[in-house]
């Protein structure tokens, strides 16, 4: 590494040696070199007490100590995953399988114990390259994570929260949306066409991250705008309306072949009636009393962003009192364990079951908390929506 003294006296380094004569030796090559900021320590344990002090740049860690051999402390510092500092081991040439095993725990390099001083500004010069690189990927990673955070937050700044504003009288509505990563391809909205009638939906974006995050955010703008505008024609809008307009825009010129499955239902509160448009997107679920089941007979049609001009169709949809509507996005089926098992339908009714007549937010909460439970720690590999509307 090309540095002036003036940067390598402000490198940090920690001596750990039991023999007093190789730390002043070993102190005293490194002040040739530039390097002023060192701390010794005379074994294992003074050293990782002094790493749990302050920050060093290099550790140069002898094997052979009473106490807290330098295996021993770099098994430590192994354990600590990504908070210990680089560490170049001290030996002899005759414990190069020892060495090995300290290369296998992280060590960075190894240096003989004659000193050498060119050898010792090579390789103490290339730890610190190393680190300095790592740094500041690690610099970037962050604001990169933080961007990626700020963008999340507002994503789901676009998706209604109050939920009680929302629903007409004599409704009930939840939602909830865990994007798998900071920016998510899911999506969900409810929103009042008249003082009566309720629009909501649930969809699901291909691909993740920023892409499929601005491609929700434009979808949710189409859906919202087709609703309106057909509003302002004097009649309630049916779903299909809705998708076959915004699918419309989706599809032009779409490169990137992205689609969009939707499952978008209008419902009059008052009656309980409406229209329900799913273009591939799972099955809602219909809960009450008697039971958990999926809608049947729905059309079946494409996503949306598939084919220009297609002419989608809606099917009847009748909520009795007490009786409440599931939408999901396939995160929730899909959901996988660290066995690669997924959630799927059997699990999902299972969930559903002992909350099929509790209030809208008990039975997001409680499917949230099933598929959760089931993943057990797992990386959450898709995004996972679900929304539930509950007639009085």
């Amino acid at each position: 590494m090309s540095a002036s003294l003036d940067s390598q006296g402000d490198v940090a380094l920690l001596i750990v040696d039991d023999s007093s004569f190789n730390r002043l030796m070993l102190k005293r090559r490194l002040g040739e070199l530039g390097y002023a900021n060192i701390t010794m320590a005379e074994d294992g344990e003074q050293g990782l007490a002094a790493i749990e002090r302050q920050r060093f740049d290099v550790v140069l860690l002898d094997l052979e100590m009473p106490k807290l051999d330098g295996i021993a402390v770099l098994e430590q510092l192994h354990a600590a995953r990504g908070a210990a500092p680089p560490v170049i081991v001290i030996s002899a040439l005759t414990e190069m399988e020892k060495i090995v095993r300290c290369i296998e725990l992280g060590a960075e390099d190894y240096l003989p114990k004659s000193f050498d001083l060119p050898l010792l500004r090579a390789r103490l010069g290339a730890v610190l390259e190393k680190k300095r690189l790592r740094d500041l990927a690690d610099q970037r990673l962050a604001l990169l994570e933080a961007e990626l955070e700020s963008a999340r937050a507002a994503q789901l700044s676009l998706v209604p929260r109050d939920f009680r504003a929302i629903a007409p009288a004599g409704l009930d509505l939840c939602a909830a949306m865990v994007p798998a990563r900071q920016v998510g391809g899911d999506l969900y909205d409810a929103f009042r066409i008249d003082p009566t009638t309720l629009l909501i939906t649930v969809a699901d974006v291909s691909g993740k991250g920023a892409p499929a995050g601005l491609t929700m955010a434009r979808s949710l703008g189409l859906i919202r705008a087709a609703a309106v505008l057909l509003a302002a024609e004097g009649t309630t809008p049916d779903p299909a309306a809705i998708i076959t307009r915004a699918n419309d825009d989706l599809a032009r010129d779409n490169d990137s072949l992205t689609f969009v499955t939707i499952a978008l239902a209008v419902l009059d509160a008052a009656t309980g009636e409406g229209r329900i448009c799913v273009a591939g997107h799972e099955a809602p679920y219909r809960l009450s009393a008697a039971g958990i089941a999926p809608l049947t007979g729905l059309t079946r049609q494409p996503a949306m962003g598939a084919l220009e001009d297609y002419p989608y169709s809606s099917d009847p949809l009748s909520l009795a009192a007490g009786e409440a509507l599931l939408l999901f996005s396939d995160g929730v089926t899909e959901a996988e364990d660290a066995h690669s098992d997924f959630f799927g339908r059997e699990r999902l009714e299972a969930a559903l079951e002992p909350c099929a007549t509790r209030p809208a937010a008990s039975v997001v909460e409680a499917l949230l908390h099933a598929v959760e439970a089931f993943v057990n720690g797992a990386p959450q590999a898709d995004d996972i929506t679900a929304l539930v509307l509950r007639r009085g």
